[in-house]
């Protein structure tokens, strides 16, 4: 690491850091948070010329506390005229941010788009940028290690960068901290960075989450993580040869949507993933025997998380190769076929309220009730900051009995989930190609975050990427539970 200052126009920003394990154009990011110059604008002399985004530190002769010259414009600020009307240019930055109607993108600062994807998919989710903020504000428990505590702040403070910047974020202490917690992130090849597979980041981030946004206060969700993604699954574990039988209980954050030929649409690859073969010890045989594992869903959360398998091992080229067969996925998710038969129950009345709603609407326009009527007591809602304590009921400043003590009504799950983000992948192995998050904004237009370049997509165009080509294909889905107040 060395330190050097850097002379732009008439400015000089001391004590600037210089990662030399890193490329200079995550340098050049650095200089754009104080500068406001973008990289691509950004003439750095140094030994032999100008310094180039991929060039080899140690070949440049850049010495502790050298003055390096910039030369470059920075991005420029329309002021507004003194009277007129006023521009989205002239808006304060947070304004700008509500104006356009969606967060900012993230520099890629060397094939770190598996981890811009997952960040944007999971920052969508608004009950998790209340509870980070919560746990910021609050300071570390002593049951959380420092690594996670610093991660999952810099996770809240990024959150928080993208909220309020208009430009594109640089996510450098985020990166820093994920490879100090997870060092398979920051493996080299040939001196670069090398593409990670988004699902492990995803699955890693959430788990660290999962640990430090715990709370021992009874009015609080003990764990945020798990009412928010966590799926209760229940197994019958059963050997055909001796008859043993027996029974499993296991929470997961997603679901696997295992392909094959077989498999055409998402709720069969579902199907598939929820059976599986095992080979084990057998008591009654005194040898191992093949065992047949069929699960269900036991509880349901607010957001339901389901992951692709595309991936697999090939052991001729010695990688991960991927399956690019096409399978189709809905907007919307009903997911009430693979659920046990005591969850089945307990969303039974709200499945039938929520149908009796939304005939309402397609039919009834001018038969509707007065708000005096019964009927208005149950209604569809977004049950905003809630999450579900597995049973289908929310788990909201809840009691024991599921029953919500901060309002007069229960919330409870359907079963059915609406999409609201996707994580795509474009390429023929997961340690190569590029990860793309489209997500669905509180307007319900969406938005294709391409790493820095936040670019509006149609709805109708999203379910296309569903696979049977080398365009980007769903690798993780995220659905978003309909609830109904009761």
């Amino acid at each position: 690491m060395l330190t050097v200052s850097v002379k732009w126009q008439k400015e000089v920003f001391s004590n600037v850091e210089i990662d030399t394990s890193q490329t200079p154009y995550v340098f050049k990011c650095q200089l754009y948070d104080l500068t406001g110059v973008p990289p691509e604008r950004q003439k750095i002399m140094v030994k032999g010329g100008l310094l180039k985004d991929d060039s080899d530190w140690s070949m440049l002769g850049v010495k502790q506390g050298q003055r390096l010259m910039m030369m470059g414009t920075a991005d420029e600020i329309v002021k507004a005229p003194e009277k007129g009307p006023v521009f989205v240019e002239d808006l304060p930055e947070e304004e700008q941010v509500l104006s356009l109607g969606h967060s900012a993108g993230l520099f890629n600062l060397g094939n770190t788009c598996y981890m811009n994807s997952t960040i944007q998919c999971l920052h969508s989710v608004p009950e998790l940028k209340s509870a980070l903020i919560k746990y910021s504000q609050s300071g570390r428990s002593n049951d959380v290690d420092q690594s996670s505590h610093m991660l999952t702040v810099a996770t809240s403070e990024l959150f928080n960068d993208l909220d309020k910047s208009v430009k594109p974020v640089a996510p450098m202490q985020f990166w820093m901290l994920l490879r100090k917690k997870y060092p398979q992130f920051g493996q080299l090849h040939n001196g670069t960075f090398m593409q990670q597979d988004a699902e492990e980041c995803w699955t890693q981030l959430l788990y660290t989450l999962s640990q430090s946004l715990r709370s021992v206060n009874a009015s609080e969700i003990p764990d945020t993580v798990k009412a928010l993604f966590g799926i209760d699954i229940v197994s019958r574990v059963h050997c055909q040869e001796s008859g043993e039988e027996s029974s499993e209980t296991e929470s997961i954050y997603a679901l696997k949507c295992h392909i094959s030929h077989e498999v055409n649409h998402l709720h069969e690859g579902l199907k598939h993933g929820l059976k599986s073969e095992l080979e084990k010890a057998s008591p009654a045989l005194g040898r191992s025997a093949v065992y047949l594992k069929e699960s269900c869903i036991n509880g349901l959360p607010r957001y339901l998380t389901i992951q692709f398998v595309r991936f697999f091992w090939k052991r001729e080229s010695n990688q991960k190769a991927k399956i690019l067969r096409k399978v189709d996925y809905p907007l919307e998710l009903d997911v009430y076929d693979f659920c046990s038969d005591d969850l089945r129950k307990k969303l039974d009345a709200p499945r039938q309220k929520l149908r009796d709603e939304e005939g309402k609407k397609l039919g009834l326009k001018g038969g509707e009730k007065s708000s005096n009527s019964k009927d208005n007591d149950f209604k569809m809602t977004e049950a905003e900051g809630s999450a579900s304590n597995g049973s289908g009921e929310s788990s909201v400043a809840s009691s024991q009995d599921g029953v919500t003590t901060d309002t007069d009504k229960e919330t409870y799950l359907t079963g059915i989930y609406d999409l609201v983000a996707v994580l795509t992948h474009k390429g023929r192995s997961a340690d190569s190609g590029h990860y793309v998050a489209w997500v669905k904004q509180e307007s319900g237009k969406w938005i294709e975050y391409d790493d820095d370049n936040p670019l509006p997509q149609r709805e109708e165009d999203i379910t296309k990427l569903s696979g049977g080509g080398d365009w980007h294909m769903a690798y993780i889905c995220m659905y978003k539970a309909r609830s109904i107040s009761m």
